[in-house]
Parts: C-alpha cells; sequence; structure tokens
C-alpha cells in the first residue's frame, strides 16, 4: 500500500507541476459555469411558457431544480469525453518517451502497483473535477429545495462512467510514447463506445440491438441522470473499469519482458 501511495504522490506531484492540472482544471470550470448558466436559462424560459400555457389550460408542476440537475449533469459527462483523454495521454507514454520506464519496472514496484497507483492519481484528478460542479450546483441548494436522491444517484454515473474513462485512457498511454497520439486513440475509443448507441438503433437483429445497447457506455448513464440506481449499469462500469486496468497491467508485464 505505501508504494502505491508513493506513486500516487508522484503523480500528483507531476499533475501540478506542469501547466496541464491548471488548464484542465481552468476549462472544466468555465465551462461548468457557462453551460450552468445557458441551461438555467432555458430551464426558465420554458417555466415562463409553462406559466403562461397554465392561464388557458390550468396548472402543470414543473421540477425546474431537477431539470436543471439533469441538463448540467448530462453535459458535463460530454465535457468529460473531451477532457479525460488529457488527465492520461501521459501516464506511461510520457515515461516511455523519457525513458523513466526502464527505472519504474525495474524497481521494486508490482506491476499491479504500478498500475493502480497510476490510476488511483488520475482518478483523484477526475474526482477533484467531479467535486468543482458544486460550485455551480451549490446555487440550486441555496435558492430552491432540490431532491438530493436523484442528484446523488446521477453523480455515482459520473463517477463510475468517468473511472471507467480513465481506465481505457490508461491502457492506451501504455501502447505510445506519443501523448498526443495516446488522447486522439483515447478519444476515439471512448467515442466508439458512445456512438455504438446509435448503431444499435439501427441494427435490424433485436439480438445485435441488445448487445451494441449494452456495450453503450451512454445507454448506460441515461438511467443515472434520471435517478434510477440499477446494479446492472454499476456491474457494466466496474466491468469495463476492471477490463481496462487488465489490459494496462498485461500491457505493462510485456513491456517488462521485452524490455
Amino acid at each position: 500500500m505505501r508504494n502505491i501511495l508513493a506513486i500516487i504522490e508522484r503523480e500528483l506531484r507531476a499533475y501540478f507541476n506542469s501547466p496541464i492540472a491548471y488548464v484542465v482544471l481552468t476549462i472544466f470550470v468555465f465551462l461548468s459555469g457557462l453551460f450552468f448558466r445557458s441551461i438555467l436559462g432555458q430551464v426558465m424560459q420554458m417555466a415562463l411558457i409553462s406559466q403562461m400555457q397554465a392561464q388557458q389550460l390550468g396548472p402543470r408542476p414543473m421540477d425546474m431544480p431537477g431539470m436543471i440537475s439533469r441538463g448540467f449533469l448530462s453535459t458535463m459527462s460530454v465535457i468529460m469525453l473531451f477532457i479525460m483523454p488529457m488527465l492520461t495521454m501521459g501516464l506511461f507514454s510520457e515515461e516511455k518517451k523519457r525513458g523513466t520506464i526502464e527505472l519504474l519496472l525495474t524497481s521494486p514496484l508490482t506491476d499491479l502497483q504500478v498500475v493502480l497507483g497510476k490510476f488511483l492519481a488520475a482518478a483523484t484528478f477526475f474526482i477533484i473535477l467531479l467535486v468543482s460542479t458544486w460550485i455551480p450546483m451549490a446555487a440550486l441548494y441555496l435558492y430552491s429545495s432540490p431532491a438530493s436522491g436523484p442528484i446523488l444517484t446521477a453523480y455515482l454515473g459520473l463517477l463510475l462512467y468517468g473511472l471507467a474513462i480513465v481506465a481505457i485512457g490508461l491502457f492506451i498511454s501504455t501502447l505510445t510514447e506519443n501523448q498526443i497520439i495516446a488522447a486522439v486513440i483515447s478519444f476515439g475509443a471512448i467515442m466508439v463506445l458512445w456512438l455504438v448507441d446509435v448503431v444499435a438503433t439501427n441494427a435490424e437483429s433485436p439480438t445485435s440491438k441488445g448487445l451494441l445497447t449494452y456495450l453503450s457506455i451512454l445507454s448506460h448513464l441515461d438511467d443515472f441522470m434520471k435517478g434510477v440506481l440499477s446494479t446492472s449499469h454499476i456491474i457494466f462500469y466496474i466491468s469495463l473499469m476492471l477490463v481496462g486496468l487488465f489490459l494496462t497491467y498485461r500491457s505493462i508485464d510485456s513491456l517488462r519482458w521485452r524490455g
């Protein structure tokens, strides 16, 4: 455990000693505030239209805090699609480029400790990003009384979704020594897992449609955004994360043998 903590500390120091952490945090916080304001304005317009219609058709209840939180957190999942590859692109590729991967692999560390240490470091930074979204979300609690259950469920979905993406990006980072290539391939792989849901809608075979829908990281996130907590969705994201970590472990193991 001490070795894993040492790697986590090393990687977090590398993040914050470079401009990457500050650029990513600044962009993410700026975009989250911008989109929250935009979604808030759209929901308020809908409320005004609904109020005008209520004078003719009768009152219709609107869960404005719920609509704002769902729209905002769904948008954050899209932004993470672009941000997360920036967090994982240099985890192993930079080590390979600098030639420090040999020192890492010959140190008294197991491959599992190296993989878990780097994964948990990137996961920690991702959690910092996720916590920063509470800055605009706090406005909902200051000026209204939203239902906390669906919001916490949506955050759980975003957490699992992000950890799965981190594991995928971690594996891809072991395949190249170029950070830009690692980021582009990670983005492409995540996009494939996004767009497979679109392919599923056009599938003719019910079996193919069901399989493609299950493989879509987007379809599993939708229920979380609606406040629906399903064990199958949790198992999917955990399984995807474990597959990414296993592939990373095997890739590092092959590097050790080739070295």
